[in-house]
């Protein structure tokens, strides 16, 4: 599968609940209504539930391009937005990382869960055995990611990884400074 041409992409990984702090959807809104400003493609989930239904409607909100994928079992589920500029279902899980990971430029992850973990964790693998360069931010809306951090420097203080592993990650403190780094990295 090869990246569909047209603007830079950013796949963003979030929650599809909204979390029990009112920034973690502030920052899902100003994320998407950002990407869009840019001229940046969202690529995503294609949720209308939570960080996931914000970040996309705050990007259409603003005339941004959407790129949304979602399995077929999780439609229901998390509302599959159907009114998105791309709308793709798949069969499986690792189809829908496959092509949104495809799709996109950079990664960035706002708070979410054990999915979003995944995600992350995927990216992270496959950018440490050298698979991909492209760019993973980490949005660490007021500290939600630090025991995610404490964790990374934790595996590599017990030698299970190299201290380069920190090189793939860029922690952000919110979405501002995740598009600050995003126009630094496509300009």
């Amino acid at each position: 599968m090869t990246h569909t041409p047209g603007p830079n992409s950013v796949c963003v990984y979030c929650g599809s609940r909204p979390g029990t702090d009112p920034a973690y959807m502030k920052d899902a809104e100003t994320l998407g209504k950002g990407l869009a400003d840019a001229g940046l493609r969202l690529v995503y989930g294609a949720g209308d539930v939570g960080l996931m239904g914000s970040v996309a409607r705050a990007a259409q909100a603003a005339g941004g391009e959407t790129f949304g994928v979602i399995p077929q079992h999780l439609v229901a589920w998390e509302v599959g937005k159907t009114d998105l500029t791309t709308y793709v279902v798949t069969e499986t899980m690792h189809e829908r990382k496959k092509v949104m990971f495809m799709n996109c430029d950079a990664v960035v992850v706002l708070p979410g869960g054990a999915g979003s973990l995944d995600e992350l964790f995927e990216v992270l693998t496959w950018r440490q055995l050298g698979l991909h360069e492209k760019p993973v931010f980490i949005v660490n809306t007021n500290g939600y990611w630090n025991p995610l951090m404490q964790l990374v420097n934790h595996v590599i203080d017990q030698g299970f990884a190299d201290a380069s592993l920190l090189d793939y990650l860029t922690p952000v403190a919110d979405a501002a400074e995740t598009l600050a780094g995003l126009k630094a990295h496509f300009c």
